[in-house]
């Protein structure tokens, strides 16, 4: 008699979440496909910067002792925490658990007389569903340990907060109490917690067609892995909203050309008769009415920024985005070549006040500023000339001078069928010059250049000029991109 290898049905808090989110995607988990998933660098960025607000929010309850994950094995955890129980330990950070093969950790455990508090913290700035499930599966796995849990709290990010001298952190963090949608949770939680062993028993990936819980409540790792059938030209490649994709999906109808059109509306049935014709649209008096309102000194101007839960400077909120480099190509008069200026701040140095001054210093005073979505640029403006009011006079404007090169594109004035719905530059680029590319690049977006930041302010020096040099890269790309879109405007509106 030959015995089967025992399935592992092994569950973590992450599992049981990835699970509610989908079974499917629990047990892809655990049984890895044979298929090559692409790196997402920003998931392991996401995980650090959680870390760093995991660690920060101890500071609420101070003089705790920490369980590590870090070195210890998961018996050791376990034996940890009781012994420090049993010592009469108030506080305890990342305490570990173990129910039933459930293992979980709470980020801050706090002794409440008799009972204990569990404070789940979190990198957003309100409560959602699924930390309710987060602290709901913590809960019963405590309490099946023997521990009275007493209250529940959510311990999030308070935007509001702005930073002036060290950390206030019980400023920077809102605690938001969530005991009764935990205790209301806890009946089905049996149930749940079965089921999800059922699924991994099973000898095969379960069939579970894809839908909106692909995106929802997080993007799911495997979406490439399971959206392998979807064709090029489906009804997926539908830009905003209108149609219920998943609707006709569920009725077989996946191409978009089999999409009947009367059941489409606006830019979806405009992007659908455009692609299905490879028809491109042409309105020249829109164009050349779109060029008059530019003039020379002609400005290309693209700001990078970044943002983090944790304010690194004087003034700034969590999440406020901070821009720390910018690309100018300036074209003097008609026919002139572009000259091309940028800015790159120092790692962990506030970047706003150098990166404003340099950038009035080379926007001349009466140029025309153009931009590519002007309210981004327009908004980072607003907020250094806000910060620094003996700048705020050269700083409004330039801001009164900023022009939109998006605007063509997004009315649809130039629209070529291979843009797929969007104005994105990253779109209209390669539809309109066909030498000019971003990939290829190591920074290829406005996220990538973030993380990037992110990471310069923690590299080696070696490092250092590589991450640099890709950023500069990027950014610089970003404006010439700019200029070469805008001449192809104007060879339009000459040529017809």
């Amino acid at each position: 008699m030959t015995v089967g290898k025992r399935k592992n049905t092994g569950l973590s808090k992450s599992l049981i979440l990835k699970g509610i989110q989908c079974r499917k995607a629990l047990w892809l988990k655990k049984n890895p496909p044979d298929f090559e998933l692409p790196p997402k660098p920003d998931l392991e960025a996401r995980f650090r910067l959680g870390t760093e607000v995991g660690i920060l929010a101890q500071q609420l309850f101070p003089g705790g002792t920490e369980v590590p994950f870090e070195g210890l094995s998961f018996p050791a955890q376990l034996a940890r925490t009781k012994k420090l129980i049993e010592n009469g330990a108030e506080v305890i950070y990342e305490a570990s658990f173990s129910r039933g093969g459930i293992f979980v950790k709470v980020d801050i455990l706090v002794r409440d007389g008799s009972s204990w508090q569990i404070h789940e913290v979190k990198m957003g700035t309100s409560v959602k569903e699924v930390n309710l499930d987060d602290v709901a599966v913590q809960h019963y796995v405590l309490a099946g340990c023997g521990l009275d849990i007493s209250r529940s709290f959510l311990v999030h990010i308070d935007n509001s907060y702005v930073r002036q001298g060290a950390i206030d952190v019980q400023r920077l963090f809102h605690s938001e109490e969530i005991t009764t949608e935990v205790l209301a949770r806890q009946g089905a939680m049996p149930d749940l917690v079965e089921n999800l062993r059922e699924t991994l028993r099973g000898a095969g990936e379960p069939d579970i067609d894809i839908g909106p819980w692909c995106t929802a409540p997080y993007e799911c790792d495997y979406i490439p892995y399971c959206w392998q059938h979807i064709p090029e030209g489906s009804i997926f490649e539908l830009r905003g909203k209108g149609v219920d994709k998943f609707g006709f999906y569920r009725k077989g109808i996946v191409r978009l050309a089999d999409l009947p059109l009367d059941k489409l509306h606006g830019v979806q049935r405009f992007q659908a008769e455009a692609t299905l014709e490879q028809k491109d649209v042409t309105d020249v008096d829109a164009i050349r009415a779109f060029l008059d309102t530019l003039w020379y000194p002609l400005c290309h101007l693209d700001f990078e920024t970044f943002d983090t839960p944790i304010p690194p400077f004087d003034g700034i909120r969590p999440y406020q985005k901070i821009p720390f480099q910018y690309s100018l190509h300036i074209e003097r008069g008609e026919g002139a070549e572009p000259v091309h200026f940028e800015y790159l701040a120092q790692p962990k140095v506030d970047p706003r006040k150098g990166l404003a001054e340099k950038l009035i210093a080379e926007i001349p005073e009466g140029a025309c500023v153009l931009t590519y979505n002007q309210a981004f640029e327009k908004s980072v403006l607003r907020e250094l000339a806000d910060l620094f009011p003996d700048l705020a006079d050269d700083l409004y404007k330039r801001i009164d001078n900023v022009r939109d090169l998006m605007v063509p594109f997004k009315k649809r004035h130039l629209y070529r069928w291979s843009m797929r719905g969007s104005y994105s530059i990253k779109e209209v680029l390669p539809a309109l010059v066909a030498d000019l590319s971003y990939e290829g690049l190591s920074v290829a977006d406005g996220g990538m250049a973030m993380l990037a930041y992110h990471e310069m302010c923690a590299a080696k020096p070696e490092r250092l000029a590589e991450i640099r040099r890709d950023l500069l890269e990027y950014c610089a790309l970003d404006t010439l991109a700019m200029v070469r879109i805008l001449g192809v405007l104007r060879r339009v509106a000459k040529e017809i």
